[in-house]
């Protein structure tokens, strides 16, 4: 792949790590103990019933957010540690290239489309 290609990517990359870590920083906090680990904070609107409902509601919601935002975190932080080490771009499954294609349409691919594509028939 080309390097200017690979910088384009990296630099996707970090935008987007900059983006989910804002986001998650508005309703959670970091757990410094593990890296790329979030706990959503629960909101407090009172004391009323329906206070306590749209808290228990919006904390789930964000549970969710929080589990998909760093899952993508993991992700992209796992891409970059790849650019870095010059094995960006290999299925980690088959070791072949990832066509950059792919790459561009979704930079923190690990696997080629025919071996995620066996695993998802599995």
């Amino acid at each position: 792949m080309k390097k200017a290609t690979i910088e384009k990517i990296k630099k996707n990359l970090e935008a987007r790590k900059e983006i989910i870590e804002k986001e998650l920083a508005g309703f959670t906090t970091k757990d410094e103990h593990v890296k790329d680990n979030y706990r959503a904070t629960f909101p407090e609107f009172g004391d009323k019933e329906d206070e306590n409902a749209k808290e228990i509601a919006d904390y789930t919601d964000n549970l969710s957010v929080e589990h998909s935002l760093e899952k993508t975190l993991r992700d992209i932080n796992k891409a970059l540690v790849k650019i870095k080490k010059g094995n960006y771009g290999k299925c980690k499954y088959c070791k072949n290239d990832i066509p950059e294609k792919r790459l561009l349409a979704r930079p923190a691919s690990s696997a080629c489309v025919e071996c995620k594509e066996k695993l998802m028939s599995q």
